[in-house]
């Protein structure tokens, strides 16, 4: 290749060149871009130690002249024209598809979280309107909740037995730390039953619309969460509009007040141990397998005490004995314990979804919902009072679960 570039300029009038310079100028230029014209014009630019690389121009040509045209590169292409094409293409295909790979899993993901939510909210529905019909007639919420938590054991032995969700490995270290989680867990569906069983759903659940204020004073006493000014201005209108739906509610009893109050009581202290509990590491579990542990250990402590307080008055003769409609209440008590469990799995199952913010909004929604519900289908009697002291306080509610995460600005020294 060298020899030929000598016989392109065999001019006697130049200087002979010495092989080291030509070797080199061959090194900078090669041979497919060698221009012979440039590097034999000047002596002096080839004795020099500074390489001088030629200014860019760029013309405006055709493509059929491109390649003549085309301004000398000192260093070789990495990548050939060839291979720069196919790179370019596959480039813009890959994205393309990527992206309607990508819209299809957004648009499954939103269809999943919208059923998940709808079926929340149906099953808390149902899980009312069951029980509310079974307490009426079948006034013993002690049994009640311990058949609750009957179904809902043999449900988690199903689902471990067929492998629906990973059977734990507990620790009796793990047990004793969900003790406490078990005994409040067990309190606060009692109280929510002993609350529907002598008031309207509705006026039970607009009580329970106070649990934000039970949340933000057990956190400030347990886990020294002092709440922002977002958060205490927000508690004002729950408490305010619980206190007007109560003075107005026609079926108003303290019992049934105390009941649910009791029960905001007990669910808060639940989430706060939980939140003690589960950040040591030796406690750690998911959601769903600490409800399903929880289920079980309910059914131990309450079934002692149904026994003691009700004796067993859940029995065929019995419901006989009282004149009611035996298959009537089994099948209402079943269906009631069904939609009960099936209602807190799938709220856990979101909860794995979203953010905490979005899930309380989406409690909140499902507070109405179920109100709304039960006045339609008890046909509970309303005043526009009482429907204003609700919608003010789950207002507040609605409120409340947008501030809660706003922080304070830190103090600037």
């Amino acid at each position: 290749m060298q020899s030929a570039a000598f016989n392109l300029s065999p001019s006697p009038s130049l200087s002979p060149l010495k092989p080291r310079r030509l070797i080199a100028s061959t090194t900078y230029s090669p041979p497919s871009r060698f221009d012979p014209i440039r590097a034999f014009s000047s002596s002096n630019d080839l004795d020099s130690n500074n390489v001088v690389f030629p200014r860019r121009s760029w013309s405006l040509t055709s493509a059929s002249n491109s390649s003549l045209s085309r301004p000398w590169n000192p260093l070789p292409p990495l990548v050939s024209e060839s291979k720069r094409t196919r790179f370019e293409v596959r480039a813009t295909a890959v994205p393309e598809s990527a992206g309607q790979g990508e819209g299809k899993s957004s648009l499954v993901k939103t269809l999943e979280l919208g059923l998940l939510f709808g079926l929340w909210y149906l099953f808390n529905i149902y899980f009312n309107i069951y029980n509310k019909q079974v307490l009426k007639v079948f006034p013993n919420p002690v049994t009640v909740t311990a058949v609750q938590f009957a179904v809902g054991t043999v449900l988690v032995i199903l689902m471990w037995t067929f492998n629906l969700h990973k059977r734990p490995k507990i620790s009796g270290a793990q047990l004793a730390m969900v003790l406490p989680l078990a005994v409040v867990h067990t309190l606060g569906n009692l109280f929510t039953n002993m609350s529907l069983g002598k008031v309207a759903v509705s006026f039970t659940h607009t009580i329970k619309a106070m649990e934000p204020f039970f949340s933000v004073v057990l956190s400030a006493m347990f886990l020294g969460e002092m709440p922002t000014i977002w958060v205490v201005g927000s508690l004002l209108p729950i408490v305010g509009g619980v206190a007007l739906a109560s003075v107005t509610e026609a079926s108003f009893n303290w019992a049934g007040f105390w009941s649910a109050m009791a029960s905001n009581l007990t669910n808060q202290s639940r989430n706060v141990l939980s939140k003690k509990v589960m950040v040591k590491k030796e406690a750690s579990m998911d959601n769903i397998t600490l409800f399903s542990i929880i289920t079980v250990m309910s059914l131990v402590l309450l079934a002692p005490v149904t026994i003691f307080m009700d004796g067993v008055k859940f029995t065929p003769a019995y419901l006989q004995s009282a004149g009611l409609n035996v298959q009537q209440v089994y099948t209402r008590s079943l269906l009631a314990a069904l939609c009960f469990h099936a209602y807190q799995q799938v709220s856990y199952m979101i909860l794995q979804r979203v953010s905490p913010v979005t899930h309380s909004v989406g409690n909140c929604v499902k507070r109405v919902v179920v109100i709304v519900s039960s006045v339609l289908f008890f046909k509970t009697p309303v005043l526009p009072i009482n429907s204003l002291g609700t919608g003010i306080a789950l207002a507040g509610v609605f409120l409340y679960s947008r501030v809660k995460g706003i922080k304070p600005k830190p103090k600037t020294a």
